[in-house]
């Protein structure tokens, strides 16, 4: 079992910055692929970002490369969503989850956190 607290979300003007934090329970995160997930208002949930085991790889949605970066701190549990130049259309309940392949597919993923709201303002 895992258990993964988001924090770190606000509101922010478009072209700002905001780093997300998801901290893990538990001495096996480091067996867990981790993933970022979001979802605006009306909208399926849909893939942000992800990283492996070792942090060593990342992989993230068209829509954020260049912007976003994933990385992790397996010594903290932690795992965090650098966002720079946000944009109105990231406005979203971001989510962090923990699973076992380093996919952009939701049911790929077992523990989900609760969510945190990022409102960007035009």
């Amino acid at each position: 079992q895992v258990q993964l607290v988001e924090s770190g979300g606000g509101l922010v003007q478009a072209g700002g910055s905001l780093r997300l934090s998801c901290a893990a329970s538990g001495r096996t995160f480091r067996t867990y692929v981790m993933g970022w997930f979001r979802q605006a208002p009306g909208k399926e949930r849909e893939f942000v970002a992800t990283i492996s085991r070792s942090g060593g790889s990342t992989y993230y949605a068209d829509s954020v490369k260049g912007r976003f970066t994933i990385s992790r701190d397996n010594a903290k549990n932690t795992v965090y969503l650098q966002m720079n130049s946000l944009k109105p259309e990231d406005t979203a309940v971001y989510y962090c989850a923990a699973g076992l392949s380093p996919t952009n597919v939701i049911g790929s993923y077992d523990y989900w956190g609760q969510g945190t709201q990022v409102t960007v303002s035009s």
